[in-house]
């Protein structure tokens, strides 16, 4: 697409700093909170939240998806957030993690570079597709969870290459499908691949993108007419916050988490749970500089100049 080789220059040039920041962030970020539950399936780990007080009932699964050389733990501010709000949440720690006991160095390279996304295809970070595969069939089985999660209400979370990550398993990868997905969460996802090959039309799920007016790497490649959210089938929605970065949606970066909660949680709790639309879906709050949407609830676009 015109002005993708541009755009990918720029995810060149800050991806490693990012990776850094990341890595720092999460290594400063406290220890294991009420709640949250180191696994441990053969060589996969991961780590589970659930909510804060006691919850009748099965509760809605959602699978989380850590961004390139981050980690399971690196976004706490989310993933218990939304264990709080009555979901189980569990994040795989990925062959590419490079903090809480990932195996990864923050200076080993992308499988392809990301500044070259004609290279990238199904094959590219396919491992983390089956790191989802492998933890959804072993938490099947783990007495733990099997009385206590509803996995006819799934929904799938990821930030940066964990949104390319949740795109794929929505349907963006044919290959990587991933049955029963109810909604996909895609925070600041690196989806340049399936926007030069027109394969986001393939996703089968209402999908939120959340984007960072700060964030010059991936907010252009989602936004605007040849964007990610203009060539993916609706439902669909597109949230972007004021002065956020790319790691607004880690723990090294709280200038917007009580805004991207907010949002996530309206989407999430619509389409994964079935609740009555939240006003956010339709109505771009103080903080919040872009939101776009188009489903069942209408077509709309509207932005604001105040932060």
């Amino acid at each position: 697409m015109i002005g993708h080789a541009r755009k990918a220059g720029v995810v060149k040039t800050l991806s490693r700093w990012c990776a850094l920041v990341l890595l720092a962030g999460v290594l400063c970020t406290p220890a294991a909170r009420a709640g949250e539950l180191l696994l441990r399936y053969g060589s996969l780990q991961a780590t589970a939240w659930a909510p804060d007080r006691a919850v009748g009932g099965r509760l809605p699964v959602l699978i989380f998806s850590h961004g390139f050389h981050g980690c399971d733990v690196q976004s706490r501010f989310l993933t218990q957030g939304l264990a709080n709000a009555g979901y189980l949440v569990f994040a795989p720690n990925h062959r590419d993690a490079a903090c809480h006991y990932g195996r990864s160095d923050w200076l080993e390279a992308a499988q392809q570079p990301l500044w070259r996304p004609d290279l990238w295809t199904a094959s590219t970070y396919a491992d983390r597709a089956a790191d989802v595969g492998a933890l959804i069939a072993a938490l099947h089985a783990d007495p733990r969870f099997r009385r206590r999660a509803d996995w006819s209400r799934l929904g799938l979370v990821g930030h940066s290459l964990g949104g390319y990550t949740a795109l794929g398993l929505a349907g963006a990868w044919p290959r990587w499908k991933l049955p029963g997905v109810r909604a996909v969460l895609a925070l600041a996802p690196y989806s340049l691949p399936f926007g030069l090959r027109g394969t986001l039309a393939g996703i089968a799920a209402p999908v939120m993108f959340e984007c960072g007016q700060s964030d010059f790497a991936i907010t252009p490649m989602v936004d605007g007419a040849l964007g990610s959210y203009a060539n993916a089938p609706r439902p669909k929605y597109y949230a972007e916050f004021a002065n956020a970065g790319h790691l607004a949606w880690t723990d090294s970066d709280a200038t917007a988490h009580r805004l991207i909660l907010a949002y996530s949680l309206a989407f999430l709790d619509h389409y994964v749970r079935g609740r009555p639309a939240d006003p956010l879906l339709t109505h771009a709050a103080r903080g919040v500089s872009a939101l776009d949407f188009d489903s069942e609830l209408g077509r709309g676009a509207m932005r604001n100049s105040a932060p």
